[in-house]
């Protein structure tokens, strides 16, 4: 039996561009030289060169929103409600069984930047990779964003899916997906221009706002999804358990195993 793990999330990190300025993480770093004031006084008449080559212990502080890095949101993020009038789940209540499920790729890496993409595309790319979607397989979206990752141009980079693109996943039973860009929904620079020409409020966040038809999260800012095949892997993308949460970091994997199959991993009813 052979096993490859794939790695697909982003590093949380100073001075990289994945966010929009101020909204990125900001990490103070401490090492072995700098911590004995914190560990001295667990310990009274310690002195720093008592401890093995005077060394205390490393530690970082991190400021950061649920936001940051690789996540998953909850429904909560996207609206009060979902399911048509329900409370929407926030993500220390998210179904963990959605969270380690079959995955599909779906390559929209030729898409434009700012690109809506439809349901008619998803479905013209399931006829490409020859894959039928069952439910609860968790969706990837690869687009030209994944590429532009740390770059100046990452937060206006890549496609977006729309409301009805989004929909078609969730009625086919997807309950999580997942994007390489900053946002599920296009770039909202393209948006605004849409939106400055028809003053029609609906396209804006138009595939979050789908969740209050059906509950669903999504994963932002994925990375390496070129690295994976269409389909025939495992996505593990279990959330932090923040209580009342938006969101939760998530360190999201690709598995590709032998052993791992539908008899050990199965799809269950949504």
């Amino acid at each position: 039996m052979s096993r490859r793990i794939i790695d697909i999330s982003v590093h949380l990190e100073n001075d990289v561009i994945a966010d929009p300025p101020p909204f990125g993480p900001k990490i103070h770093y401490m090492d072995h030289d700098m911590t004995f004031p914190q560990m001295a006084p667990f310990f009274p008449g310690l002195k720093k060169e008592d401890l093995p080559d005077g060394a205390a212990w490393a530690v970082e502080k991190v400021e950061l929103t649920t936001h940051n890095g690789t996540h998953l949101d909850a429904p909560y993020h996207f609206h009060p409600t979902m399911n048509r009038g329900e409370r929407a789940i926030t993500i220390d209540e998210v179904n963990l069984d959605w969270c380690f499920q079959p995955g599909v790729k779906l390559d929209f890496r030729h898409f434009s930047d700012g690109y809506v993409v439809t349901a008619k595309d998803v479905e013209a790319e399931l006829e490409r990779i020859r894959h039928s979607l069952r439910p609860l397989e968790i969706v990837l979206i690869n687009t030209r964003a994944g590429s532009r990752y740390g770059q100046a141009d990452y937060v206006t980079s890549g496609c977006g899916m729309g409301y009805e693109a989004t929909m078609y996943l969730l009625e086919h039973g997807v309950r999580i997906t997942g994007t390489d860009a900053w946002s599920w929904d296009p770039p909202f620079i393209f948006t605004a221009r849409r939106y400055a020409e028809t003053h029609n409020a609906d396209i804006i966040w138009e595939g979050h706002k789908a969740g209050r038809n059906t509950g669903y999260c999504h994963m932002e800012k994925l990375h390496h999804l070129e690295a994976l095949p269409a389909d025939g892997f495992i996505v593990a993308c279990f959330p932090v358990k923040i209580r009342g949460g938006s969101a939760g970091w998530t360190r999201a994997v690709a598995i590709i195993d032998d052993g791992l199959t539908e008899a050990t991993v199965a799809p269950i009813k949504p």
